[in-house]
């Protein structure tokens, strides 16, 4: 057929992180202990296929708690949420089930210590995302967020030698990198977060990708446009020396992608369901590619526990 690529390279690690995988399970799991609806606040992870099958399970989503009927059951999503979003649930006298990823937690913990010491917290973040929101909760008095080199040129704060940053956890390791590098040079005293608050799982799949785009005339990732991670991994690709698109399942690639492309990449965001690789995989199948192999970088072997609500409700089952 028509522009069909010699061989597919399968970017590993993709797709599900420990934090993903628990956040979806956790809602999985509130639906068969507590039948339906459970409420879910905001998207539960960022990937509108996940969404769509809960949805038809009988959860409902809803961007605020203010929404849920006084005393259901509401899961926080993997991005977590300020105090205030608790405060309001607990006013509704609500059950809630909190889904937050353990390493988006870590950050929130940093920042109270940050603020507590006193310290102005510099969030490097993107506005409006889900996670930042969280973030600057916990500490909304001391947090500034930025996004770029240029945002920390600008930047003023009360005291240079009492500054400390912290990150969004789905951020481009490189720009990040960079970032930090210009407010240690603006800020010789800032402190830091004692591990890298970027997640292994979102360095792991840039990395991947990162080394498989060199190998590739075009790289395709998995994703929904609202997901932080599966943009940053198509900016990785591109930085590489690929071409690359996001799209959310098979049917969105585009004939011309294809023309004279010989090895096509694939990788998939950390909300991005295996299934979805798989059927991309049978798309370029039946159109005559034999050659599929896995490109591994690294291994991953991370799990996080279920909440302890869930975990105690299903022993007590």
């Amino acid at each position: 057929m028509a522009n069909s690529p010699e061989k597919l390279l399968l970017a590993a690690p993709r797709g599900y992180c420990a934090g993903v995988d628990r956040a979806v399970q956790t809602v999985e799991r509130a639906l068969e202990l507590y039948g339906p609806p459970v409420y879910v606040r905001k998207e539960i992870v960022h990937n509108k296929h996940v969404v769509e099958q809960l949805r038809e399970r009988g959860a409902i989503f809803v961007e605020e708690e203010s929404e849920v009927p006084e005393g259901e059951t509401v899961v926080f999503s993997a991005h977590g949420v300020s105090p205030s979003v608790h405060a309001n649930a607990a006013a509704r006298e609500l059950k809630t089930i909190d889904a937050t990823c353990p390493l988006v937690t870590k950050v929130h913990v940093e920042a109270k210590k940050f603020a507590a010491e006193g310290y102005t917290i510099v969030l490097i973040g993107h506005a409006g995302h889900e996670e930042v929101e969280g973030t600057m909760g916990e500490a909304p008095d001391h947090i500034t967020l930025i996004e770029t080199e240029a945002d920390v040129d600008a930047l003023e704060v009360e005291d240079p030698d009492r500054v400390a940053f912290i990150s969004q956890t789905t951020l481009s390791v490189d720009e990040t990198r960079a970032v930090i590098a210009r407010l240690r040079e603006k800020f010789p005293n800032i402190v830091g977060p004692r591990t890298d608050d970027i997640c292994y799982a979102t360095t792991n799949r840039q990395m991947a990708v990162r080394q498989m785009a060199g190998e590739c005339d075009l790289v395709l990732v998995i994703g929904s446009r609202n997901s932080s991670n599966s943009n940053r991994l198509v900016e990785v690709a591109r930085d590489h020396g690929a071409e690359s698109h996001l799209i959310d399942n098979e049917t969105e690639v585009q004939e011309e992608w294809l023309a004279d492309k010989r090895v096509v990449g694939i990788s998939s965001g950390a909300s991005a369901p295996e299934d979805l690789v798989q059927r991309l995989v049978e798309f370029f199948r039946a159109r005559g590619t034999s050659d599929v192999s896995e490109f591994e970088v690294v291994q991953e072997d991370v799990r996080f526990m279920l909440p302890k609500d869930i975990r105690k409700a299903l022993a007590a089952r």
